[in-house]
């Protein structure tokens, strides 16, 4: 007698793991044993809204959605008891040197609580060694035009499987079909202080968003000269840290939102498009 494998969906609520979700809803797709969120505490409110219609969707087909968290990644970037791991922000040294920080943010907030979760429910949590052959299908919503991200999990408890590749679908059959569904306004999934926001971005924030606007502008203000822990420990920042390439005060940065060639995707636990970010002092990633 074969057991099926327990089969997940990485849910970071955007375009691709939304179109998963509804397919597996749908039954176009083998269903899933739960759709895990990763909470970092600082997503838009539009992001947590459409979570919550996710919820109610995916309930009535039987499919839990299951939130998951390894804390408030802004609270914690402030807290100088709280180990900081470390955001992509963009650094200026002393002397003019213009770099970024590396990013584990992504592994930290997202991709580490997604592991917990799934070995909680394999039934082997931390530190349980996970026997061999019990392993769990991971579907991550990797579409064809981002097929060069689509990687093996790096644990052996986790098989990554690419439902759109399978299908053939593009980003804009996702958005194509999620507007056939009344979904056409699903947001990007990535945190409000994300560095890698572009103009369009932080001037829809600013127009639309004041509230979430102005969080932004406090926390780049209050991360200016580097991660609380490290200060109080006597370790501060030689340079400053902002949120915007610019490094300037977000507040005083001139925004040009030029329209973007494409629809670009969030960042989700596996899916951030920015995979590679510099070390402080190696100059700038674009």
């Amino acid at each position: 007698m074969t057991t099926r494998a327990a089969r997940y969906l990485s849910l970071g609520a955007g375009v691709q793991s939304s179109t998963l979700l509804l397919l597996a809803v749908q039954g176009r797709i083998p269903t899933f044993d739960a759709a895990i969120f990763a909470d970092t505490s600082w997503e838009p409110a539009a992001v947590y809204r459409h979570l919550d219609r996710l919820t109610g969707i995916a309930r009535r087909a039987g499919i839990e959605v299951a939130r998951v968290s390894s804390g408030d990644i802004r609270a914690d970037a402030l807290d100088p008891a709280h180990r900081f791991a470390s955001m992509p922000l963009f650094t200026l040294g002393p002397n003019g040197e213009r770099g970024m920080a590396r990013r584990q943010c992504t592994s930290e907030y997202k991709i580490k609580p997604i592991k917990v979760e799934v070995r909680r429910r394999l039934g082997y949590p931390h530190p349980r060694r996970v026997p061999a052959g019990v392993v769990a299908e991971m579907a991550i919503g990797i579409s064809v035009d981002e097929v060069h991200r689509a990687r093996d999990a790096d644990v052996g408890y986790m098989r990554n499987v690419f439902p759109l590749l399978d299908l053939g679908w593009r980003r804009t059959d996702c958005l194509r079909f999620l507007t056939d569904h009344g979904l056409a306004d699903t947001p990007k999934s990535s945190c409000v202080g994300c560095p890698f926001h572009d103009d369009r971005f932080w001037a829809d924030l600013k127009a639309h968003s004041p509230n979430e606007w102005a969080d932004a502008v406090a926390f780049d203000a209050a991360i200016r000269h580097g991660c609380a822990r490290a200060t109080a420990d006597g370790h501060p920042l030689r340079g400053q840290f902002f949120l915007h390439r610019q490094r300037v005060p977000l507040d005083q940065v001139v925004l040009r939102p030029h329209p973007r060639p494409a629809d670009p995707p969030g960042c989700g636990p596996w899916t951030c498009p920015h995979d590679t970010p510099a070390v402080i002092g190696r100059g700038e990633v674009a």
